[in-house]
Formats: structure tokens, C-alpha cells, sequence
């Protein structure tokens, strides 16, 4: 193996989208399970991260859509603060990085993006190349999604393995001829990757 793609969300970096928005709470009628149905899970947020809608854009749909009524400043620092680090995975990072290629492969938006690159920045040091839905245009798992990884990579889809939380994200991946792991907490990555060839 020559290169190994990681995913940010769940594996790099937990993210907690309801840390965000509790903080949003006060200022709407709206539970925080009603604004993720309103804004994650649908058209808005695979706008946002195929890079469609500028922050500034979302931020003002999200904040009408949300009925909030805090200011747009407030909502786009809780939007943002949603991270916070995988020992497991950001302490294999660098032990990995000698001897392969690091890519991050992320569905994400700008405004995450920012956040995390910018919090993650010692563990993100490591890596060769950051692609990043928002700015290639294509989600995950979408072929075009990982046509972008492997050029990048600087190898054959056989010589990368890719590692993501979600099922449907390594389905396209070994559909696109990656090996693919799915990663869960506390199962043992570094074995996983050594299984297939990976040196550590």
C-alpha cells in the first residue's frame, strides 16, 4: 500500500453537531432534532458541500430556516464548534506518514473545514493533501470523489486504502478499486491497516 485517505468526521475528529446546536436553543422554537432534519439531512447541506452556496449564503438560509433569533455572528461560531480529537487516530497519523502517502478525504463545508484544519493543525501537518468536497465540487461517494483522492495519492486505486465511518463512503471507494476499512472506535485501526500491507 502507498497511500492511505482518511476521513475527517468520526474518524480524524468526532464531531458532535448537537454540541452546536444546544447552543442555539435559547434563540428558536425549533429542537436541535428538528433543525437537523431541517438543514443536514436534505438538500441544503449537499448544496453547502459541493460548494454551491457560499457561507455567508447558508449561513442566512440556516438562520431563517432555524427561526433563530440570535445574530448570524453567534450562529456561525456554533455552527463551527462541532470537533474534538480521535487519540486513537491522530496518534497513528505520524507513525504512518513515514512510510506512505496521507490524504484527508472529506465531505465538508467551508465553514467546518476552516474550524478543524485550524484546530487539527498539528495532526493535519502530516498529511500530503487535503481534499475537501466543498472545494472539488463532489461528495463522497460519488466516483468523482475519489477520482480527485487518487490523483493526489500518486498511485493505483489497488495501492490505496481508504478508511471512512460510513458504510456507503467504502462501498464507492472499493467500487472505485481502493481497499476500504470501515473504521469504528476502539477496533483496532492499526491492525486493520497492517491486514493490508500498510507499515507502521
Amino acid at each position: 500500500m502507498k497511500t492511505i485517505i482518511f476521513d475527517f468526521g468520526n474518524v480524524v475528529g468526532f464531531v458532535d453537531h448537537r454540541r452546536g446546536l444546544e447552543k442555539l436553543r435559547p434563540f428558536t422554537t425549533l429542537t436541535p432534532e428538528a433543525m437537523v432534519a431541517s438543514a443536514y439531512d436534505g438538500e441544503l447541506e449537499d448544496r453547502f458541500e459541493c460548494g454551491h452556496l457560499t457561507p455567508q449564503a447558508f449561513l442566512e438560509q440556516a438562520h431563517q430556516l432555524w427561526q433563530l433569533r440570535c445574530d448570524i455572528d453567534f450562529l456561525a461560531e456554533a455552527f463551527a464548534d462541532i470537533f474534538c480529537p480521535n487519540s486513537e487516530v491522530c496518534e497513528l497519523i505520524p507513525k504512518l506518514a513515514p512510510h506512505h502517502r496521507i490524504l484527508l478525504g472529506s465531505n465538508t463545508n467551508a465553514i467546518h473545514s476552516r474550524r478543524f484544519t485550524m484546530q487539527f493543525a498539528d495532526v493535519l501537518s502530516h498529511f500530503d493533501s487535503l481534499v475537501l468536497s466543498h472545494e472539488i465540487g463532489a461528495r463522497k461517494p460519488a466516483a468523482e470523489f475519489f477520482r480527485h483522492c487518487q490523483v493526489l495519492a500518486g498511485a493505483q486505486a489497488s495501492e490505496c486504502v481508504f478508511v471512512d465511518d460510513l458504510v456507503a463512503n467504502i462501498e464507492g471507494a472499493r467500487a472505485f478499486g481502493f481497499h476500504g476499512i470501515v473504521y469504528r472506535p476502539h477496533t483496532n485501526l492499526a491492525e486493520s491497516l497492517r491486514a493490508l500491507g500498510v507499515m507502521i
